[in-house]
């Protein structure tokens, strides 16, 4: 079922409560593996997802990243406390393009030293439409190494979201443990089952409630 692969997100910041509950409840309802929010809003979620078995994920130095690494730590910390199951943080990009890979590294580091005190999974966001392949290439390298459990395209608030190309890239130089996260401009059916296809293991989209109800009137195109 394709509700499986999705990440059903509202990042919106004009959202209103009532957009969350309404996230949150087709969630469940279509059983998808997590929704994202605000973390100002993981209250409300943890509320309407409680014994459902959807995630609740949240966002740190999104979208843009440029936090340090001790305020990402703090407000991830804050999200963890707040209930958050998982977290999807942007990386500095600004080092990467000064070729800081080491505070990259440091600052994933640092959010995973926080399973001492919480169970969690941690997405690297490395925002695909702002590097090269050559800083995606060596970002694959660094995710993998880092013990992260994904490493997730785009915010979906830069100049585009994921391509396939991205996933290519990505793929030829990850570990086989390392997972994907595919976000930014999914929009239509027929892209997330190129995704699929192409070995992603969670699609992010503020529109997966429409994705999966089309799946369904199509008449399923993947098992599970």
């Amino acid at each position: 079922m394709i509700a499986a692969w999705m990440d059903s997100t509202n990042l919106k910041p004009e959202a209103r409560c009532e957009d969350i509950k309404i996230l949150c409840e087709e969630a469940v309802y279509y059983g998808m593996t997590a929704v994202c929010i605000h973390p100002c809003r993981l209250a409300l979620g943890k509320g309407y997802l409680e014994g459902s078995g959807v995630k609740l994920c949240t966002v740190i130095g999104f979208p843009l990243g440029a936090e340090d690494t001790a305020t990402k730590v703090f407000s991830a910390r804050q999200a963890l406390g707040q209930g958050a199951n998982e977290l999807d943080m942007v990386i500095n990009i600004g080092a990467v393009k000064d070729g800081d890979f080491a505070l990259v590294k440091q600052e994933i580091k640092s959010l995973l030293e926080l399973r001492q005190d919480y169970e969690f999974l941690l997405k690297v966001i490395v925002e695909t439409a702002l590097i090269d392949r050559i800083e995606l290439e060596i970002l694959g390298q660094i995710v993998s190494e880092s013990g992260a459990d994904f490493i997730k395209t785009s915010t979906g608030f830069s100049t585009r979201g994921v391509s396939l190309e991205d996933i290519k890239i990505i793929k030829a130089h990850k570990s086989e443990s390392l997972k994907i996260k595919a976000s930014g401009g999914v929009r239509s059916l027929d892209f997330v089952l190129q995704l699929i296809d192409a070995g992603v293991d969670r699609i992010g989209s503020s529109n997966a409630a429409s994705l999966v109800q089309e799946y369904r009137q199509r008449g399923g195109l993947l098992k599970g």
